[in-house]
C-alpha cells in the first residue's frame, strides 16, 4: 500500500492567488507543452485559412504538395490536432480539484470565489472572441466550468461513468439528432436536397466572405466577419464538442482528487500503464482516421455518407489516448533529473497560460490577415509549424524574463485582481541580501 498523501501546507482563511513557491511545476510543464499544440493546430487550421478553403481547392493543394509538407500535414492531423487541447481540458478539471483542495484547507468554502473566477474569466474570453478571434475557448471553458460544481461530491465511479458518457456516447447523441431535426423538417426525396443544398451553398458564402475579409480586409471588416463566422458556421458543430470538453474536464477532476500528478512518484506504476494503453487507443484511432481520408481523397467514400458519423467516438478515442499517451511520458521523464532540467523550460510559459493563448492569438492576426502581413494562404503545411514553433520558442524566452522580475503575467494580473477585487503585488520581491559578520 502506498503511503498517505503529505497533508496540504497550512494556509489562512483568506482567499489569495496561489504563490510561486506553492506551484506545482509538473503541472505548469504539462501547461506549457499543452499551449505550445494548441498553437500549432489554431494556425494550422485558422489563422492559416485552411478551414475556409473549398475541400476542392484543399484537395488541389494536397494533390500537388511536395514531400516534405505532405508529412507535415498527416504528422499534425495524427499528432496534433485534437490532443492538446485535450491535455489542457483535462488541465482545467484538475485545477478544479486544486481550488477545492485549498479551499477545504482554509475551511472555507469554495463557490463564491471559483464562480468570480470563471465570471472574470468569461468577460476576458468576451473580449477575446468579439475584438480579436472567434475561436476563443476561454469563454466555454468558463461557461462549463460552471458545471463542475455539480459534480463536486460525485464518487470516482460516478465521475468515470459520467466521463464516458460525456466523452463518447452523448456527442454522438447529439449529433445525430442535429443531423436528423432537418431532415424530418423538409422531409425526404427533392425537398431535402433541396434544403441540403441550400445550407452548403450558405455555408460556403460565408467561409468565402469571411476569408476575403481576413485576406484583405481593415481590423473592423475582420471583428464584423468574425461575429457572422461565430454565430452562423462556428457556433453550431461546437455544441456537441461542449460535452466532450465537460467529460475530460471531469476526468481532470478525478485525477486532481486523486493526487495523481500531486504525488507522481508514488503512481509510476499507473502512468506506465497509460503510456501502453493511450498509445495503442491513440494508434487504433489515427489508423481508421487515415483509411477514411484515404478513402475521401480517392472518391471512393463520400464524405456526406450519414454512417461517418460513427467515426466520433473513434476521433474522440485517438485524441484521449495519444493526450494519455502524452501526458503519461512527460511525467515519466520528469522524473529523471537531466530530463527534468529541459522540461522546467515550459514551465514559465505555463505559468503565464493566459498570456501566451491570448498574445498568440494577436502575433497570428498580425501575420496572416490582412491588415497585417497578409500570410493567409501563402504559406505550406510545414512552413507554418516552423514559423509556429519559433514563435513559440520566443514566447518561452519572453515567459522567463518576465516572470524573473514579476509574480504574474499580465493577464493572469488582470484576472487575480478582479477575481480577489483588489491590485495583487506585481513585481517579485527583491532576493534577500546576506549582510557580512564583523570581524571579531
Amino acid at each position: 500500500m502506498s503511503p498517505p498523501p503529505p497533508p496540504l501546507p497550512a494556509e489562512t482563511s483568506e482567499a489569495r492567488p496561489i504563490d510561486a513557491t506553492e506551484r506545482l511545476d509538473l503541472l505548469d510543464v504539462l501547461r506549457g507543452f499543452a499551449l505550445g499544440g494548441v498553437f500549432v493546430s489554431n494556425v494550422y487550421m485558422w489563422f492559416s485559412g485552411r478551414a475556409f478553403m473549398p475541400r476542392a481547392q484543399m484537395e488541389a493543394a494536397m494533390a500537388s504538395a511536395s514531400r516534405i509538407d505532405t508529412i507535415a500535414s498527416y504528422g499534425a492531423g495524427m499528432l496534433v490536432f485534437g490532443k492538446f487541447i485535450t491535455i489542457f481540458s483535462f488541465l482545467f478539471g484538475l485545477g478544479f480539484s486544486v481550488q477545492m483542495l485549498r479551499a477545504e484547507a482554509r475551511g472555507a468554502t469554495l463557490t463564491p470565489l471559483y464562480m468570480r473566477r470563471l465570471c472574470v474569466m468569461f468577460l476576458i474570453g468576451a473580449m477575446h472572441l468579439l475584438g480579436l478571434w472567434y475561436g476563443d475557448i476561454l469563454t466555454t471553458y468558463a461557461l462549463l466550468g460552471f458545471a463542475l460544481l455539480l459534480f463536486r461530491k460525485r464518487t470516482d465511479k460516478t465521475l468515470l461513468t459520467w466521463a464516458v458518457l460525456l466523452i463518447l456516447v452523448v456527442p454522438l447523441a447529439v449529433n445525430g439528432l442535429m443531423k436528423a431535426v432537418p431532415m424530418l423538417m423538409s422531409g425526404t426525396g427533392e425537398g431535402l436536397a433541396e434544403a441540403t443544398k441550400a445550407a452548403m451553398e450558405k455555408s460556403a458564402q460565408v467561409r468565402a466572405q469571411t476569408l476575403e475579409a481576413f485576406t484583405s480586409g481593415t481590423y473592423l471588416d475582420v471583428v464584423r466577419a468574425n461575429a457572422r463566422y461565430y454565430f452562423n458556421e462556428f457556433l453550431k458543430p461546437l455544441l456537441p464538442v461542449l460535452f466532450a470538453l465537460l467529460g475530460r474536464f471531469l476526468l481532470g477532476y478525478m485525477a486532481g482528487r486523486r493526487r495523481l500528478l500531486h504525488d507522481a512518484p508514488q503512481h509510476l506504476s499507473f502512468f506506465r500503464k497509460v503510456l501502453g494503453w493511450g498509445l495503442l487507443a491513440g494508434v487504433i484511432g489515427s489508423g481508421a482516421g487515415l483509411v477514411v481520408q484515404y478513402l475521401m481523397r480517392q472518391k471512393m467514400l463520400d464524405p456526406q455518407a450519414p454512417w461517418l458519423m460513427l467515426m466520433m467516438p473513434v476521433r474522440q478515442l485517438n485524441e484521449l489516448g495519444l493526450a494519455a499517451f502524452y501526458v503519461s511520458g512527460l511525467v515519466l521523464l520528469f522524473q529523471r533529473p537531466a530530463w527534468r532540467r529541459l522540461l522546467l523550460v515550459l514551465a514559465p510559459v505555463g505559468r503565464m497560460a493566459l498570456t501566451n493563448y491570448l498574445s498568440q492569438t494577436a502575433l497570428s492576426l498580425c501575420l496572416y490577415y490582412g491588415f497585417g502581413l497578409g500570410l493567409v494562404g501563402k504559406l505550406g503545411p510545414a512552413a507554418l509549424i516552423a514559423l509556429t514553433l519559433g514563435l513559440f520558442c520566443v514566447q518561452v524566452a519572453f515567459s522567463h524574463w518576465w516572470l524573473a522580475r514579476f509574480r504574474f503575467g499580465p493577464a493572469e494580473w488582470v484576472w487575480r485582481s478582479l477575481t480577489y477585487g483588489k491590485a495583487q503585488a506585481m513585481r517579485q520581491p527583491p532576493a534577500p541580501t546576506t549582510v557580512p559578520l564583523a570581524a571579531a
